[in-house]
């Protein structure tokens, strides 16, 4: 299998690697205007899909006997080591079905099928816990703490985490949040977390409460960084096509680190960049179902978006 194509950073032939842990689902979406059956999602598939673009990402999840081996193919094309991808024989792969409303601006849980995925246990080979940049998806945060205590001395981690590990795991999120370098969430998330729907107030009682970095991301409004050395905000790219938007800010987050490791730094100057590079990912995502315009998307045309996202963002 030929190697893909990655997008070169000057003075860095070689990208570190990545660690992405988290779950691969099939989803079922229905939008105002269409719907997909079973299709590719989760966590780690739209990150490792979106840091492919920068590095060769290594994916920790699991599987249950039903996982199809097009979806394996998928994933291997774009360079994604798989040799962390377990499958579980004994059930079905993690499943969910939601429906967006209309403007995709409010959606629904319908179904939700843990499956194989309520008994992951993440355990890491001696290659994988050595890994210098690390995303922890939004798994449980007992999940994304027994992965800390594995990895050897990261260089760079990426916490996630969702509504529900806010509302009923909030002591062990904070035990995540404390160890990782970065905590990326959205407004919702980052007003359950702190009480302030002001997402500059938010970000900053995440700082003064544990959290190195922040990113709190706004969805259409685009992203703000909050770091030591001050604030930084994104615009989205401005998308006509919107079909689907799950998977989204999983892409971002990847992209975000993959562009960290390829460049093998994460000061202030590089996280902003990797946000803006984050960003043209996640609007690549939004215009098809599943992993499909991830996927297929090209250098070329993340780099276009890039330069568009720079110039609105230049007075």
């Amino acid at each position: 299998m030929t190697t893909p194509r990655r997008i070169k950073i000057k003075g860095r032939p070689q990208p570190d690697n990545v660690l992405v842990v988290g779950s691969v689902a099939y989803d079922s979406i229905i939008t105002p205007h269409a719907q997909g059956e079973k299709i590719l999602g989760g966590s780690a598939s739209y990150a490792c899909l979106a840091a492919s673009y920068f590095t060769s990402p290594h994916i920790v999840g699991v599987v249950g006997h039903d996982f199809h081996d097009r979806d394996r193919k998928k994933l291997a094309r774009r360079g994604i080591d798989l040799s962390g991808l377990q499958t579980d024989e004994s059930g079905r792969t993690f499943a969910w079905r939601g429906r967006y409303h209309e403007n995709f601006n409010r959606r629904d849980t319908e179904d939700l099928q843990l499956n194989v995925f309520e008994r992951f246990n993440p355990v890491l080979s001696e290659t994988q816990k050595k890994t210098p940049y690390v995303m922890l998806g939004n798994i449980r945060p007992e999940l994304q703490l027994s992965v800390l205590d594995q990895l050897e001395s990261p260089r760079f981690v990426l916490a996630d985490t969702i509504d529900i590990w806010i509302e009923t795991k909030r002591e062990l999120l904070a035990a995540v949040m404390r160890r990782a370098d970065l905590l990326v969430i959205n407004d919702t998330e980052s007003a359950k977390l702190t009480g302030e729907t002001n997402v500059i107030l938010a970000g900053r009682h995440l700082r003064t409460h544990g959290c190195r970095t922040v990113i709190i991301k706004k969805g259409e409004h685009g992203a703000v960084l909050f770091h030591e050395e001050g604030l930084f905000t994104t615009p989205a790219y401005p998308v006509t096509e919107l079909r689907d938007p799950t998977g989204a800010g999983d892409s971002f987050a990847g992209a975000l680190i993959g562009y960290l490791a390829a460049t093998g730094t994460h000061d202030f100057a590089t996280l902003r960049q990797a946000m803006i590079y984050g960003t043209a990912v996640a609007s690549l995502t939004v215009e098809d179902f599943s992993t499909d315009r991830l996927a297929k998307a090209g250098c070329s045309e993340i780099k276009n978006r890039r330069k568009e996202i720079l110039k609105m963002s230049k007075a």
